[in-house]
Formats: C-alpha cells, structure tokens, sequence
C-alpha cells in the first residue's frame, strides 16, 4: 500500500482495546510469536538465542500491539519501520482460541492505520504464504493491500 488513501478501514472493534507495549521485552514478544505462530509453522526465529530476541524485539524499529477482548490476548502485530518509512507488518495474527471470530478484519485495519499515522509510513507492507490462514490474503486485500509479487 502506498498511500493511505488506499486504506479500506474495517470499523467494527469487536469490543477489541488494542494496546502499544511501551515498555519493550523481547521475551513477551517471544510469546506472542509463539501463541499465534503455532498454527501456521511460523519458525525462522524459534532457534533464536535470547541475546537475538532482544535485539529484535527491543529495536527502536519495532513497535508492537496487543488486541485483547475480556483480559485475554485475542492477537497481535508487529510494526518493523526502515530509515525511508517503509513500514513492514513483520507479524501478524490471531491467538487459536479466537480464529474465525471476526476479530482478524479489525485487527488488520488497527495494523494498517498505525503504519500510517504512527509510524508515518510512506509505504505499509506484509509478506504472507501458503502456509498462512486461508483467508489471510482475502484479510489483506478487504483492506486495501495489493499483491505486489508472487513466488
């Protein structure tokens, strides 16, 4: 998306707070990793020592959100900035227990708006795969993301 003129926002929270962790711990971001990753085989950083956690996770690049509904985490994302502010959503997704709930359309859209408005993004991005939830693309897409390419 490179403008956010293309955002297609989805409003309905679903009782959804969603909050910025401001103080950083790459071991709560190791959590969340592993809650939502489970799932879709997420494990290019499963073998990461906690000094490399850390450096992740503790970037000033990074910032991260939790979406919680009734004290329970419902998902998280990611928001990894370069110099140029392209703003890559590095992680997104649901906890197991809430898939298929509607939850995933607003969380996307907080994602997408924070790219743009706190991280002041001139480029907001994702990558996703096969092994993602069917439905992520469609996810991606209803909110204004386009394919860029295909591999």
């Amino acid at each position: 998306m490179n403008s956010p003129s293309e955002f297609i926002e989805k409003p309905d929270s679903k009782e959804l707070t969603i909050v910025e962790v401001e103080i950083k711990d790459f071991r709560f971001n190791r959590y969340l990793y592993g809650l939502v990753g489970e799932l879709w085989y997420w494990t290019d950083k499963l073998a990461l020592s906690d000094a490399e956690w850390e450096e992740y996770a503790e970037s000033d690049n990074l910032r991260t959100w939790v979406a919680y509904y009734r004290g329970s985490i419902v998902g998280y994302f990611e928001l990894n900035s370069d110099s140029e502010f392209n703003v890559e959503i590095a992680y997104f997704g649901l906890a197991p227990k809430f898939i298929g709930k509607g939850y995933g359309g607003y969380l996307l859209s907080r994602a997408i708006k924070s790219a743009w408005q706190d991280c002041g993004a001139k480029r907001v991005w994702v990558h996703t795969c096969t092994l993602d939830h069917p439905n992520a693309l469609r996810n991606y897409q209803a909110c204004g993301l386009k394919v860029y390419l295909v591999e």
